[in-house]
C-alpha cells in the first residue's frame, strides 16, 4: 500500500485533470444509470399504447446516450494526457536520479535492468494511473449507483441479486494477494530478458567474431522461457479469478429471473419495472468484470512501482553540500595523503596508504602491472569514487568539500577506449563545452591531429557518428576524445594510454600536440607502453595499490627492481579498470 500511495503522489501536479476526469466519468455514469430506468418506462408506455410518451422517452434515451458518448470521449482525452504526463515525470525523475548516482552504483547494475525500469515498468504505472484508477472508481461507483437504484425499485429483489457481492470482494482481495508477487517476478524476468538483449546487441561483434550465435540464441531462449513460464503462472491466476469474479453476478441474475419472473407472472410486478431492474443488474456484470481486470493492472503497477522506487530510493553516495564552494584558484596542485580505496564487493583494497604530492603544472606517469591501482588513483581526482581512507586535495581544497560539478569541470580524462555519442563529430568534440564556437572546436581538433580525417568525412564536422563511434577507427575515436579534452581547457588532464590505438607516425604527431596542451597543466599519464613515458617529467610506480617507487626514468632504473623489470620486458600491462569519462 505504501508503494500504491507513493504512485498516487505523482498525480498531484495533474489534480485538475484528475478531478475533471472523475467529474466527466460521473456525468457519463449518470447517463448510464438513467437509461435502464427510462427503458423500463418506455416498455410500460408500449404496453399502455402511449405513443407520445414513447416518442419522448426514446428521444431522452438518445440524448442521454449522446451525452454519455461526449463525456466519455472528453474523459478519455483528459485521462490520456494525465497518464502521459505522469509517465514523463516519472521517466524524468528516474533518469535525473540515475545521473546523480555515483559510478560505483553502475558497476553492479546491468544496463538492460535499468532500461526495463525506464520503459516496461513505467508504461505499466502510466496505464494504471491514467486509466486503471478511473476505471476502478467508475466500476465501484457504477455498482453503488446500480445497487441504490435497485433498492429504490425493489428492495427485496435487490437484496437477493446483490448477495454475491461480498463474495466478489473476498475473492478480489485473495486475487490481489496471489497475483502481486507473481506479477513482480514476471517484471523482474522481463528486465533480465531486456538485459540479455541489450548485452547481445552491444556485443554482436564479439559474438560473430567467435561464431557463437547459436550459444547466444540458446541463452536468449532460456531467458525467454523463464519469462514465458512466469507469465503463464500469472495468467493462470488471472484465468481462475477473473472469470470467477465475473461469474458470481450471474448467480444473482439467475435468482432475479426466477423470483422476479414469477412476480411478473403473478402480476405483482410490472414488466417495465422488471426490465429496468434486470437492466440495472446487467450493469453490475461489466463493472465487476472490469474491476477484476483492473485489480490485476493495479498489482502489475504496484510491482512496477516498487522496482522504480528501488532506484529512486537509492541515495547518491557521492554528493557535495548545497553551499559547497568551487575549487579554489590554482594551477592544479594535487596531494594524496594516506589515500585508500576499496571498491564495493572487492576482496581487497584497490589503493592502500598512497602518499603523493604533484606540483601544479607537472606531468607525472603512473606505471605498474595489471591491477596495480593506476586507474583507481586518477578516478579519485574527479570523485568518480571517494577515498575509503585518507584524503585527496587539489590546490589546497579537499575534493569532498568543493562543488562536485565545478570540480569535474576542471578535469578531463582520455581513455584508451573512449566513448563517443551517436551525434555529429562537432557535437562529440563540443560535449566538454556546449558553448564552444565552431572555430574553437576546429582548433581543438587540429591540436589533436584530428582535423585531417574529419575534413575527409562525408559531411566534415557535421558527419553523424554511429553508436559508440563504431563507424570510426580506434585511432580516429581516440583523437576526437583528445580534442574533446583539449576543448575542455582543464586544470588537470588525465591520459589513460591515450595514444594506444594510433600508428607510430600519428602517435608522434599527437605527442607533439599534447606537449603543447600539457604545458603549465598538471597531467597524469597512465602508461601502458614505454613510449608513453617520454611525455612525463616524473614516474610513479604502483604495485598492489601502493606507491613503491617515485622518480625520473634514470633514477628508477637504478633504484627500482620492479621498474627495471618493466623496462626490460619492453611493455606495460593494461589496467584492471578503465575510466571512460572525457571532459568532466
Amino acid at each position: 500500500m505504501n508503494t500504491f500511495w507513493r504512485l498516487l503522489g505523482f498525480l498531484r501536479p495533474y489534480r485538475r485533470g484528475v478531478v475533471w476526469s472523475f467529474l466527466l466519468a460521473g456525468g457519463a455514469l449518470s447517463g448510464t444509470v438513467l437509461i435502464p430506468y427510462l427503458t423500463g418506462l418506455a416498455i410500460n408506455a408500449i404496453r399502455g399504447h402511449h405513443h407520445h410518451a414513447l416518442t419522448l422517452l426514446a428521444t431522452v434515451i438518445t440524448a442521454a446516450g449522446l451525452v454519455r458518448l461526449v463525456l466519455s470521449v472528453l474523459r478519455r482525452l483528459i485521462a490520456g494526457q494525465v497518464s502521459l504526463g505522469v509517465e514523463m515525470d516519472l521517466r524524468t525523475a528516474l533518469y535525473g536520479h540515475l545521473q546523480e548516482l555515483e559510478l560505483g552504483f553502475f558497476d553492479h547494475q546491468q544496463t538492460g535492468q535499468l532500461m526495463s525500469r525506464a520503459t516496461v515498468d513505467l508504461q505499466s504505472v502510466r496505464f494504471f494511473l491514467g486509466y486503471g484508477l478511473i476505471f476502478i472508481a467508475q466500476s465501484v461507483v457504477t455498482i453503488l449507483l446500480a445497487a441504490v437504484a435497485m433498492f429504490l425499485l425493489q428492495p427485496a429483489l435487490a437484496a437477493i441479486s446483490l448477495a454475491p457481492v461480498p463474495f466478489v470482494v473476498v475473492i478480489a482481495d485473495r486475487y490481489g494477494h496471489r497475483s502481486r508477487p507473481a506479477m513482480q517476478e514476471a517484471q523482474q524476468r522481463i528486465a533480465e530478458l531486456t538485459a540479455d538483449t541489450e548485452e547481445n546487441v552491444s556485443g554482436v561483434r564479439v559474438v560473430k567474431a567467435f561464431a557463437q550465435e547459436a550459444r547466444q540464441l540458446a541463452r536468449f531462449a532460456h531467458a525467454t522461457q523463464r519469462v514465458f513460464e512466469q507469465q503463464v503462472y500469472a495468467t493462470r491466476i488471472q484465468a481462475f479469478y477473473t472469470p470467477l469474479i465475473s461469474f458470481l453476478p450471474n448467480l444473482g441474475l439467475a435468482a432475479i429471473l426466477l423470483v422476479g419472473g414469477r412476480e411478473v407472472i403473478d402480476g405483482s410486478l410490472s414488466v417495465g419495472a422488471f426490465t429496468a431492474f434486470y437492466a440495472y443488474l446487467l450493469m453490475l456484470i461489466s463493472p465487476m468484470r472490469t474491476l477484476g481486470y483492473m485489480l490485476g493492472a493495479a498489482q502489475r503497477s504496484t510491482a512496477s512501482g516498487a522496482r522504480i522506487f528501488q532506484i529512486l530510493d537509492r541515495a547518491p553516495r557521492i554528493v557535495s553540500a548545497a553551499d559547497a564552494p568551487p575549487l579554489p584558484a590554482g594551477n592544479g596542485h594535487v596531494v594524496l595523503r594516506d589515500a585508500g580505496l576499496t571498491f564495493g564487493g572487492a576482496a581487497g583494497p584497490a589503493l592502500s596508504h598512497v602518499d603523493l604530492d604533484v606540483p601544479g603544472g607537472q606531468t607525472i606517469a603512473l606505471v605498474g602491472a595489471m591491477g596495480s591501482g593506476k586507474s583507481a588513483l586518477v578516478s579519485l581526482l574527479a570523485r568518480l569514487y571517494d577515498v575509503t581512507t585518507g584524503s585527496v586535495s587539489i590546490d589546497g581544497a579537499d575534493v569532498r568539500s568543493v562543488d562536485l560539478h565545478r570540480l569535474r569541470a576542471q578535469l578531463a580524462i582520455v581513455t584508451d577506449d573512449p566513448f563517443l555519442f551517436s551525434a555529429t563529430v562537432h557535437d562529440n568534440i563540443a560535449y566538454a563545452r556546449a558553448d564552444a564556437s565552431r572555430e574553437e572546436v576546429a582548433r581543438a581538433a587540429a591540436a589533436a591531429q584530428a582535423d585531417g580525417f574529419i575534413e575527409r568525412l562525408p559531411h566534415g564536422y557535421d558527419t553523424m557518428i554511429g553508436e559508440r563511434g563504431l563507424t570510426l577507427s580506434g585511432g580516429q575515436r581516440q583523437r576526437i576524445a583528445i580534442a574533446r579534452a583539449i576543448l575542455a581547457q582543464p586544470r588537470i588532464l588525465v591520459l589513460d594510454d591515450a595514444t594506444s590505438s594510433v600508428d607510430a607516425s600519428t602517435e608522434a604527431e599527437i605527442k607533439r600536440a599534447l606537449e603543447q596542451v600539457m604545458a603549465d597543466r598538471t597531467t597524469f599519464v597512465i602508461a601502458h607502453r614505454l613510449s608513453t613515458i617520454s611525455l612525463a617529467e616524473r614516474i610513479v610506480v604502483l604495485d598492489h595499490g601502493r606507491v613503491v617507487a617515485d622518480g625520473t626514468h634514470d633514477e628508477l632504473l637504478e633504484a627500482s627492481d620492479l621498474y627495471r623489470e618493466i623496462v626490460e620486458q619492453g611493455r606495460l600491462a593494461r589496467p584492471a579498470q578503465d575510466v571512460e569519462v572525457a571532459g568532466l
